[in-house]
């Protein structure tokens, strides 16, 4: 039946085109054609598609033969006559000339005539018509080109030149600003086999774990990793950065003291100052009192202390010992929470044996570009008895049903999508992809060259402070010591230095070092500066700055307005080889004891060449599906192209990756009118009126959207009084982060059932009435969960704003909208953009993402801040200003790109292949809730129930048996129960959508011989699904009922294309959760 419905497809296609075929082909619309509207172009489409017309046509189809296309251009030149003729004539030759490389064509799957075959499949005439029946009208906004102000569509190239000349507006400087970012040289195997490789970085979070055993390897190498370097027994797999993963360990020893008298967390001055706003945002909606002071002067035996917040080495550079702050800590149940340098704890003494109880950091400098402020993989360690308590996504080992090893995601009752507002956080997406870069980094430099990088770093700084202390004595050049130190010799350092500049401001010595250097360094104070080093640095950048501040700070006698005469690079600093040595060593204090085991795990020790290297990350990959199969058709996810060109610019060095969070702003005038132009596109594309980058993913914009409605409502009411306005009412179809959002910032959450596929309006109306005074805000995605578009959402937004509301809409569901309608259109007030879904940022395997909020002007005043760039540093909720900024080249690529009416024309693509793929799958799945709008918008559901009432087969192994048609399952058991909601997106053709169709369909039929009794209950291609190489080679078959040839090739298009092999038999999900393996084996017979 299934490969009959797909045939016959494929014959009405062929004949509708037929008798076109000679004279002319229907071609894709050129999205920068002005001759006529979208509309018209989508009629007149549709009736040569009816008619057969024999009209030529001005373009030819993407794709087809050069051969085809000059036919017709010469038909149009040779047969004019008239002026007008000729006129047409020459906009017709000037179009051919033109870039052909144009985006649309290669984003959207379906080619024109794919396009209109499925109307006719779905009888509508007009795409027009089936956004009618779809999305209701009074809620229709169409985006124009001059809405958006971006240039009308272009080639590839063209903006790709254009974004490449906008961010080499640069100011190219040396860069020793530190505070958590640095410098590093990424390995150019890991850039191109990894970074750039669409294997790693179009897969999905590894919820299927029999086709993501690579990426769980590769995460299951980076909490070993990570508990390698902190001495802490567990860790997770990443967070989004160093600051909201501190704020994450003050909220779990929240959970964990769970103790009436204790509602302090102190954290010292010493702290990078991001991280102390970060943590400031989030304390103050948990109530805890958090104090920011002087460890050296503060009593940490007060009963009242949940913990501390202490830095090694602290934001000055110092190495300090916090073994006596633990033990005061600990006398009265008290925890000590430390961030963390990564490349440090290669060489020191780990956090854990100074008492540590959490361990936070960035793990950006092992491997991974600045990026402006990211992305890259934070880190969370910590004692074995918390894990439960822990944040983020943990991997571990279990078994397959084979018996052999096989990763999985652990614990997952823990996250939001399980536990809602229960959660131990809001966190989903994370850094998969920077985390995987960072651990390959330490697989393929090895435990010996990671110690190498870490002792150069050492050997660096104490070649500065050596010179700059020589500088200062005299001894070099014809200044005169001054009465203050420059450099204090005494204290233990790292990688950071600093330099006190008296009598010159520290602000006038920074401000001349980038003048007449190109040189930037930190301020500290009024009376410092600060220089941190990093593995990008070389012994001659060193000298060189040693000597420019020695003539700045007028120790060398000459002229402090000219540039000094610079060393020659051959100056030796050190007195003698011995003291360059013992240079690159830490104080003995700080030295990780003689002997003890670190990084002993074959991995980090076997690795020695690229070609290995390339192999090894080759034998992952291979593991794993992604997009480069196959469709993913994750309902809620929106798994689209992630386009080469949008990606392009992450790999410019000096103009992108390499750029530092804080540089002065006139040093990067180009990227920052990059980042205004997205933040101005994206008000544009939602109708709101203001916009934040900062939150760096889906889940921490909605922690910011719901803190600006908080900060609004207390500068309503005030403080006290808005404190009774705490209700935030959330549909039970809601993502998991939304009710777990609103529990982190301190709100009630208050379900509505909206079980029946609509939220009822009647009983929002009660709960507000109710409620009275006391509603805040009302959650909502849209279209909704269920694959609807509401026809009351106006009047929703309506009832909660009557009721002194306001309304956050999730934009999970964003790629519906595009240009047809917007958030400030239905009425909403703030939402969040999941860039890593409707704007093409890739999933990375669980993270990068972007989750910038627009809002209306009345929240305006409430977003984000940050001390950097702004007079207001409130609210920040990540480390860096702009969040994510090194993938926001992504977002602006994409639209720039496509434009507006690239733009729509992709929502309306999403819409008619997410309609399509249900009217082929609704003769043999119960389709949920098409009873309420027979019409979804860009996702699904398929119902499963039933089935499982009659067969005992469940959603997970029909999700399990697509893996042997090769693709990854669809959204599994939510919103509904027993279910699979599935979004095909925008960017696949008719020919995967058919196939995904025909897996499907041949499942179904699998069922019915279940139901027939042709297959038992227990023996039967889904319960032993999915058939990995060693089950189907293997001696013995393991089934009375079916072949090899069923279980691994049902459908001939596995022969003809290539089939991705499982890496394992299904995983055992409860063996892993009761037999906790972590991390990697450390030493021989001993495990973590």
């Amino acid at each position: 039946m299934f490969s009959v419905s797909r045939s016959k497809s494929r014959a009405v296609l062929a004949k509708n085109c037929a008798a076109k075929r000679l004279q002319t082909q229907l071609q894709r619309v050129h999205f920068s054609s002005t001759t006529s509207s979208s509309s018209e172009q989508k009629m007149r489409i549709s009736t040569a598609a009816k008619l057969g017309s024999s009209s030529p046509s001005t373009t030819a189809e993407v794709g087809a033969p050069t051969g085809l296309a000059a036919p017709v251009l010469s038909n149009v030149t040779t047969t004019t006559a008239s002026s007008s003729s000729s006129s047409s004539s020459s906009r017709s030759v000037k179009e051919a000339l033109k870039f052909t490389d144009t985006f649309p064509e290669r984003h959207l799957g379906p080619s024109e005539r794919e396009i209109q075959f499925m109307l006719e499949t779905l009888n509508v005439a007009t795409m027009e018509e089936l956004l009618q029946q779809t999305i209701p009208q009074h809620i229709r906004k169409q985006l124009t080109e001059e809405e958006l102000n971006a240039p009308r569509t272009r080639s590839e190239t063209e903006v790709v030149a254009q974004l490449k000349e906008m961010v080499s507006d640069i100011r190219k400087r040396k860069n020793y600003l530190g505070q958590g970012y640095y410098g590093t040289l990424v390995p150019h195997c890991i850039l191109r086999n990894l970074f750039e490789n669409p294997a790693w970085y179009t897969a999905y979070t590894p919820y299927q774990a029999e086709i993501s055993q690579g990426r769980l390897e590769s995460l299951f190498n980076f909490q070993t990793l990570v508990t390698e370097l902190t001495g802490m027994e567990v860790a997770n797999a990443s967070l989004l950065d160093e600051g909201s993963a501190c704020a994450e360990a003050v909220a779990m020893l929240l959970r964990v003291s769970n103790l009436k008298d204790k509602d302090t967390v102190f954290v010292s001055d010493t702290v990078h100052l991001q991280t102390i706003k970060t943590v400031e945002t989030r304390a103050k909606y948990l109530k805890i009192n958090l104090l920011v002071g002087n460890a050296e002067e503060f009593d940490f035996s007060q009963e009242n202390l949940i913990g501390a917040v202490l830095q090694y080495p602290d934001t000055f550079g110092r190495l300090k010992d916090m073994s006596s702050i633990a033990d005061e800590l600990h006398k009265n149940k008290g925890h000590l929470i430390v961030a963390a340098d990564p490349l440090n704890l290669v060489l020191a003494k780990t956090p854990a044996a100074m008492g540590a109880d959490v361990v936070v950091g960035n793990m950006q400098r092992f491997g991974v570009p600045m990026f402006a402020g990211g992305p890259s993989a934070a880190f969370f360690a910590t004692h074995l008895k918390y894990l439960r308590k822990m944040p983020g996504r943990i991997i571990g080992e279990s078994l397959d049903k084979e018996k052999n090893p096989a990763y999985r995601l652990t614990l997952q009752t823990r996250e939001q999508h399980i536990r809602y507002d229960k959660a131990t956080s809001n966190v989903c997406t994370s850094q998969a992809l920077l985390a995987n870069a960072s651990a390959m980094y330490a697989v393929y430099h090895q435990k010996a060259g990671l110690q190498k990088i870490a002792q150069r770093v050492v050997g660096l700084a104490n070649a500065f402070r050596n010179e700059m202390a020589l500088n200062t004595l005299g001894s070099r050049g014809g200044g005169t010591s001054p009465s203050t130190k420059v450099v204090d010799l005494s204290t233990p350092h790292f990688d950071t230095i600093p330099v006190n500049t008296l009598p010159l401001a520290a602000e006038e010595v920074a401000a001349k070092m980038a003048d007449l250097y190109e040189t930037n360094v930190r301020v500290l104070n009024s009376a410092q500066i600060a220089v941190s080093i990093d593995e990008s640095h070389s012994l001659e950048d060193i000298q060189q700055l040693a000597a420019q501040l020695t003539h700045i700070l007028g120790l060398d006698g000459t002229s402090t307005t000219n540039k000094a005469t610079l060393p020659d690079g051959e100056q030796t600093t050190t007195a003698n080889q011995a003291d360059l040595i013992a240079c690159t060593e830490l104080p003995p204090e700080f030295q990780r004891p003689a002997g003890e085991p670190f990084l002993e795990q074959e991995i980090f020790n076997s690795i020695h060449s690229e070609t290995e290297m390339m192999r090894y990350l080759h034998r992952l990959q291979s593991k794993d599906l992604s997009l480069v199969h196959s469709m993913i058709t994750l309902g809620s996810c929106t798994m689209k192209l992630n386009s080469v060109s949008s990606l392009l610019p992450l790999s410019w060095h000096d103009e992108i990756a390499n750029v530092h969070p804080y540089a002065p702003v006139d040093s990067v005038p180009g990227y920052r009118k990059m980042l205004h132009q997205l933040e101005q596109y994206l008000c544009k594309i939602t109708a709101f009126d203001a916009c934040s980058l900062q939150p760096a993913s889906g889940a921490m914009g909605e922690y910011a959207g719901l803190l600006a409605i908080r900060r609004y409502h207390e500068s309503q009411l005030g403080v006290a009084k808005s404190k009774e306005k705490n209700l935030c009412i959330i549909p039970k179809s809601a993502h998991g982060t939304n009710p777990a959002s609103a529990a982190m910032i301190g709100m009630e959450v208050k379900w509505i059932d909206d079980s029946k596929g609509q939220l009822p309006l009647q009983e929002l109306k009660q709960i507000c009435a109710e409620n009275k005074g006391k509603i805040s805000a009302l959650m909502i995605t849209y279209p909704s969960t269920q694959g609807i578009f509401e026809e009351q959402i106006v009047e929703i937004c309506d009832t909660i704003h009557e009721a002194g509301g306001l309304v956050y809409m999730d934009g999970a569901n964003m790629n519906a909208h595009l240009g047809l309608t917007a958030p400030g259109k239905i009425g909403a007030d703030v939402c969040h953009l999941n860039l890593h879904k409707t704007f093409s940022i890739p999933h990375g395997g669980g993270g990068p993402g972007m989750g910038p909020i627009c809002c209306n002007s009345k929240l305006a005043p409430f977003l984000p801040g940050h001390f950097q760039f702004s007079r207001n540093s409130e609210n920040a909720v990540s480390n860096a200003p702009f969040g994510q900024a090194g993938i926001a080249a992504i977002p602006w690529m994409f639209i720039s790109m496509l434009g507006a009416e690239g733009l729509r024309k992709s929502a309306e693509v999403a819409i008619l292949n997410a309609n399509y793929l249900k009217e082929r799958l609704q003769s043999h799945y119960k389709i949920a809730f098409s009873d309420v709008k027979p019409r979804c918008s860009h996702e699904f559901i398929l119902e499963v129930a039933d089935i499982k009432k009659a067969t005992g087969v469940t959603e997970e192994d029909i999700a399990k048996r697509l893996q042997d048609y090769g693709y990854h399952a669809p959204t599994m058991s939510w919103p509904k129960p027993h279910s699979l909601m599935i979004e095909p997106t925008e960017s696949e053709d008719l020919s995967e959508l058919d196939r995904f169709c025909d897996a499907l369909i041949a499942i179904r039929e699998e069922i019915r011989k279940i139901e027939t009794g042709e297959y038992t209950q227990t023996d039967n291609p889904l319960k032993n699904a999915p058939h990995s190489q060693q089950v189907c080679l293997a001696n013995d078959w393991i089934s009375d009922c079916y072949s090899r040839e069923t279980a691994a090739f049902p459908l001939p298009y596995l022969k003809e294309r290539g089939k991705i092999w499982p890496a394992c038999s299904r995983v055992d999900n409860g063996f892993g959760d009761k037999n906790l393996k972590l991390t990697l084996q450390k030493t021989q017979g001993e495990e973590a």
